[in-house]
């Protein structure tokens, strides 16, 4: 048995390392040649807990990564899937390209899975096509998240969605190798839209809170007090706010249900725009909380945190990056920006020492809830906070 996963990012390197770390014959692809050569050195290409150790385990039982597709009985398509701002419908282009690529060196009735988050009926118009019956194709859908991925790979239940039992037991035995949650079958169609509804299930749980923010706020409310009591309810489980939304999956899968079903998504649609629009709400409080301090000067304020969720060096889709756009567009720069999980150079005035950061500030936007930031509340002592995460607490700290 030999699996050939094809692309190297979030999911599908965790994926190729978990299958070849429990003794199968796995080959890692990626067009990015740069990513491959390290991965060959021996070099993560991003940072996750324990991705080290699984790494070693990998490499000692044989893995390979390489830039070309190879041979194999099954194929593990993990690749984006970006959706057309305007539109708000799936662009298909890199699972087509992926599943091309399988076709040139496949051998008949191998099994491609594509495991990339797609909308219903995806398969059926943009794969199916192309395919035209030398493959067996499934949809299993990852189902795991930044900061905590190889747990939730090993635990999380799955779904296959495939033609036949047949080739979704196969492909259930492959999965079995590392995963030790329920392992449902289904149809195709069935396992493309159960993993859209998770997203934006919680994409709308999200909007709720942050329109609950705002009202409380117009309302002179806490809003995290009252998210507390109203969960001590058994059938009640509200999220936190925030400011904005993040990843490439709860703030990129509801726009699938939404270009593709814009009469029946109007909730959904809401749900996404209160979400984008945070930013602009950091940015009114920002003002608000400058009035009220009698701060003057934006060089004065300081950016706390811009991977998109907490402990992970993961920017898509900031909420952060979002925000420094709104500051980029009214004109405004010189705001000080710190994430102590970001190395590299990804915003203008971005400083890598907490303690250079902090130095002349007199207030400091708090944007993700880093276990940093945590453990080092104390040094925000007599300055102004304005805390988005609810993480800080103390006399000058403001909410949303």
């Amino acid at each position: 048995m030999k699996v050939c996963v094809v692309g190297l990012g979030y999911i599908g390197l965790p994926t190729a390392l978990s299958l070849a770390a429990n003794g199968v014959n796995t080959v890692g692809v990626d067009l990015n040649k740069n990513m491959v050569e390290k991965l060959q050195q021996g070099v993560l290409t991003f940072q996750e807990d324990g991705l080290d150790g699984l790494f070693a385990k990998a490499l000692e039982n044989g893995i390979r990564f390489t830039t070309q597709v190879e041979q194999a009985d099954c194929y593990i398509v993990a690749v984006p899937t970006p959706y057309d701002s305007v539109t708000h419908k799936v662009d298909p282009v890199y699972i087509i390209n992926a599943v091309k690529s399988v076709l040139a060196v496949c051998g008949d009735n191998a099994v491609v899975v594509v495991e990339s988050t797609i909308p219903p009926g995806t398969i059926d118009t943009h794969v199916r096509p192309i395919v035209n019956g030398r493959v067996r194709l499934v949809h299993a859908p990852e189902r795991i998240i930044p900061g905590n991925m190889l747990f939730e790979l090993a635990h999380n239940a799955r779904v296959i969605g495939a033609d036949d039992e047949e080739t979704g037991l196969f492909v259930k035995q492959i999965y079995q190798s590392f995963c030790k949650g329920d392992i449902v079958i289904t149809d195709i169609r069935t396992a493309e839209m159960s993993k859209v509804v998770e997203n934006t299930y919680r994409d709308i749980n999200i909007a709720f809170a942050n329109e609950l923010a705002r009202i409380c706020r117009a309302g002179g409310m806490d809003v995290h007090k009252i998210i507390e009591v109203a969960n001590m309810h058994p059938r009640v489980n509200i999220l936190q706010p925030g400011p904005g939304v993040g990843g490439h999956c709860i703030s990129v899968d509801p726009w699938f249900l939404v270009g593709d079903y814009p009469n029946e998504s109007r909730l959904i649609h809401t749900a996404r725009c209160v979400n984008d629009s945070m930013p602009d709400h950091v940015l009114t409080r920002i003002r608000e909380v400058m009035a009220e301090e009698n701060i003057t000067d934006f060089k004065e304020i300081g950016l706390y945190g811009l991977s998109y969720k907490e402990d992970v060096d993961d920017l898509r889709e900031s909420p952060t990056l979002a925000l420094i756009e709104r500051l980029k567009a009214a004109g405004i720069s010189g705001v000080r920006v710190f994430d102590p999980m970001i190395e590299t150079n990804a915003v203008d005035n971005q400083v890598y020492d907490f303690n250079a950061f902090l130095s002349g500030l007199k207030m400091v936007v708090v944007l993700v809830s880093h276990s940093h930031i945590k453990q080092n509340a104390d040094k925000l002592r007599g300055l102004t906070v304005l805390d988005t995460r609810h993480v800080v607490f103390g006399p000058n700290v403001h909410r949303l």
